[in-house]
This record gives C-alpha cells, structure tokens and sequence, in this order.
C-alpha cells in the first residue's frame, strides 16, 4: 500500500470478521445492560464501584465509546435495518474522533486517521474490539 492509498475494506484495515471481533464479548443481552450502566456512572446517574483501583477517564471513556460502538455494530448485524445501521455508524464515528484526540489508547494496528470511509468505521470498531479483548479489556472494571 502506498502512503496515498488509505484503507477502508476489511482487508485493507485488518479487521477481523464479526465473529472473531465479537467472539470474547458477552453476550448481546449482558453487553447492553453492561453498557447502559457505565454510560450511568459516566453520567453521574450511577455510583461507580469502589473497589479496585481506580480507573483512568479517558481510558474509560475509550472502553464505554468502544463497548456501545461494538454493541450497536452487533445489533445492526442481526437485524440491518436502517435505524440499527445508521447507530452502529453514528456510534462508530464518536469512536473514531476519540481515538484521533487519544492516539495512544488506540490498540489495533491502524489509527483512525488512515481510514477515510465512513463504511470503513465499523470495521474500525471491530478492529479495535478485538485488540481490546485481546489487550485484557483495559479502562474498565466491569468484567464479563
């Protein structure tokens, strides 16, 4: 790939397939109630726990932009509509301009800033996902 080439297929980015990208997640139902309670304690609506030590912001911020980005790319894969899809990008993107103001918290082996398309950040998501998992869900304590 030359540096005037930006990728934006699943190939290009080395994303994996869903499958893989999700395969260490919860399942849909535990990562949405997950997700929903740390966007509570994100807000403030919510205590967070106080064990453990305490947990960087923006690394948290990074794992609760991460984990609803990935759920809605999930859901839109089982249903496709419009209104799931159009989340999934939208979520998609909140991800990616995190990641350009946060480079260093980016785990996979792209940065946000090589892919152009806005197709492409769902396979961004994924990416990132899987490296998360991977990486042993750093910027959270809330387990699986």
């Amino acid at each position: 790939m030359s540096v005037d080439d930006t990728p934006n297929s699943r190939e290009d980015i080395g994303a994996p397939p869903p499958y893989e990208a999700y395969a260490n997640g919860p399942d849909l139902r535990r990562e949405m109630h997950q997700v929903l309670a740390l966007g509570a304690q994100r807000d403030g609506r919510q205590a967070r726990p106080v064990t453990g030590p305490p947990v960087d912001a923006t690394a948290a911020e990074r794992a609760w932009l991460l984990r609803r980005a990935a759920l809605m790319d999930r859901m839109a894969l089982d249903a496709p509509g419009p209104g799931p899809v159009a989340a999934a990008a939208e979520t998609a993107e909140q991800l990616v301009l995190h990641d350009r103001r946060h480079p260093d918290l980016v785990a996979g082996p792209l940065h946000p800033d090589a892919i152009t398309l806005a197709s492409s950040r769902r396979l961004y998501v994924r990416q990132e996902y899987a490296a998360w998992t991977a990486a042993g869900r750093p910027g959270t304590t809330n387990r699986r």
